[in-house]
């Protein structure tokens, strides 16, 4: 089954309605404005962070356009200093790769290990959109449907003001 499927098949089993928009692949925010693909809700920017041991993986999900202050972050979640994980990190912990950054890659977080850490401004959004694991689509969904859907895996989340 691929990627985009997976994710798919465990929002259908969960009940979970959503809508999909398929696009050229987009690595960036800036892309992604560009292919006008953020034109039917709150499109969500994804930041994949470390502390500074490197035991704890974090990922912040804000608004596309809102600014991520990464002390301010690390003030309200009690972490070390934050910084971004590489690549490897990426794919060992969430099974993913630059570019294609998003919450649904809980579902390759077999350990929960990635906490899930979402700007205050996103509770009761009725249409968010993000990568369906891959970035040549577009997932539509309720932000609490996104809850749910992380909270069925049992990754932990947590809430900030940005």
């Amino acid at each position: 089954m691929d990627v985009k499927e997976e994710v798919y098949s465990r929002l259908k089993e969960l009940g979970i309605e959503y809508e999909v928009d398929e696009h050229e692949a987009a690595f960036t925010i800036e892309e992604v404005d560009k292919l006008g693909i953020f034109n039917k809700g709150v499109g969500c920017k994804n930041l994949f962070l470390r502390d500074g041991s490197g035991k704890r993986h974090f990922l912040v999900v804000a608004p596309e356009h809102k600014e991520v202050d990464l002390k301010k972050v690390r003030e309200q979640i009690g972490s070390s200093r934050l910084s971004f994980g590489s690549a490897e990190r990426l794919e060992r912990c969430l099974g993913l790769t630059q570019g294609s950054v998003s919450p649904f890659g809980v579902i390759n977080d077999k350990e929960c290990k990635v906490e899930i850490v979402f700007d205050e401004d996103l509770k009761g959004v009725q249409k968010a959109g993000f990568h369906p694991n891959i970035n040549t689509a577009t997932v539509w969904l309720k932000f609490s449907d996104l809850v749910r859907f992380i909270e069925n895996n049992g990754n932990n989340i947590m809430y900030v003001k940005l």
